[in-house]
């Protein structure tokens, strides 16, 4: 894609000099709840990923040192340039949770979330509803820009109701308040992931702004970024949970056929990385299965190259059930989470009798030796 040479900008005079990203032409990986676990970063570090950014974490809970969100701020030395998103509503809150993150976690940016769709998020005011305020949002981007020595960036949508976008009347303001780059999600907070992002709403709000502007939704391939003409970069969020190799075939140009036995090794990986940073005793290899099979949710959605009629996929297609190439290529893409218990058994071993798995991100879900055999 033809990105623009907008780089990371001085936004406002600086009592000392802050520390800069350089956002052009990078590939970013979103912040995803759950699934962006430190493992599956590495992970798409390793094929071809060069931004990564921590799962969602409350401002609230950061100050009230909540273990569980401080631990969505550890960073593996793969991630050369590293950020962490914040969600919240309340200005002197957001700054003083982003300080402590910048003082005790050394990060290269602290992103403001204003985009989750989630009701218990929005419900309080903050993720996709924070944007609907714009003097909150000042206030916000403000404040964590005086405190910080790295970046302030900010993540939003369209708007809330997809049929009145408001993001264009709004990333104008960004620079002007201290924000160091904008990343835009082409869908409303009432679409959620339903429908085609809008990219060429994007494109134009990237042209309101001498920000680094960072196109985000249903990149999948690399003729979806030869489309985000005028910005900064992408951000792959879905289609990484689906083809962690996408980063690959941006950066290649090309449509990677992967083998089920080299879609096995990625797991394996995963599960060696699971391991060394949740642990090898019980509760550790419990993580790591849990978290594998949540990305495995994900990952039998893929087709692979060799049995598409027409390239590019669409990260949007819905294709009828299929039987691949051998027994692992089906059973990888079975939708039904008895399979992926089986998927895990490979790169961990047999699950405890009383093993279950209900998906935060599926209906289906697994329960005891009887459903896995059905």
């Amino acid at each position: 894609a033809a990105f623009s040479e907008r780089a990371a900008v001085d936004v406002a005079p600086l009592e000392k000099a802050k520390r800069t990203v350089d956002f052009r032409g990078k590939l970013y990986l979103a912040p995803l709840t759950t699934v962006g676990n430190l493992p599956f970063r590495r992970i798409c570090k390793g094929l071809g990923a060069d931004i990564t950014c921590g799962e969602m974490a409350m401002s609230e809970n950061i100050l009230k040192g909540q273990a569980s969100e401080w631990a969505l701020m550890r960073r593996h030395a793969c991630e050369d340039i590293f950020g962490v998103q914040l969600a919240g509503n309340n200005a002197e809150v957001m700054g003083r949770a982003a300080q402590v993150i910048d003082e005790q976690m050394g990060v290269d940016f602290i992103d403001v979330n204003m985009g989750c769709p989630i009701d218990v998020v929005c419900n309080r005011g903050c993720g996709s509803s924070l944007a609907q305020r714009p003097g909150r949002v000042q206030g916000i981007v403000r404040t964590m820009s005086e405190v910080l020595s790295c970046r302030v960036t900010v993540k939003l949508r369209i708007g809330y109701d997809m049929n009145k976008p408001t993001a264009h009347n709004l990333i104008p303001k960004l620079e002007g308040w201290g924000a160091a780059a904008v990343t835009l999600h082409g869908r409303s907070r009432q679409q959620r992931y339903s429908k085609a992002a809008d990219w060429d709403y994007i494109t134009r709000c990237a042209s309101l702004t001498q920000l680094p502007l960072i196109g985000n939704g249903d990149v999948f391939s690399f003729e979806d970024v030869d489309t985000a003409d005028g910005l900064s970069t992408v951000m792959v969020a879905r289609g990484a949970l689906v083809k962690p190799w996408v980063f690959t075939e941006i950066k290649e140009r090309r449509h990677w056929d992967i083998s089920s036995s080299e879609r096995l090794d990625i797991l394996k990986q995963f599960s060696r990385y699971g391991l060394e940073h949740w642990g090898t005793d019980d509760i550790g290899v419990a993580r790591t299965r849990n978290f594998l099979l949540e990305w495995l949710s994900f990952l039998h959605r893929y087709v692979p190259v060799g049995l598409l009629d027409k390239l590019p996929a669409k990260l949007q297609d819905r294709p009828p059930s299929y039987f691949g190439r051998d027994e692992l290529e089906t059973l990888m893409a079975s939708p039904n989470s008895a399979d992926w218990v089986k998927i895990t058994e490979l790169v961990l071993g047999p699950v405890p009798a009383d093993f279950n798995f209900t998906p935060k991100h599926k209906a289906n879900a697994y329960s005891g030796p009887i459903q896995s055999e059905g």
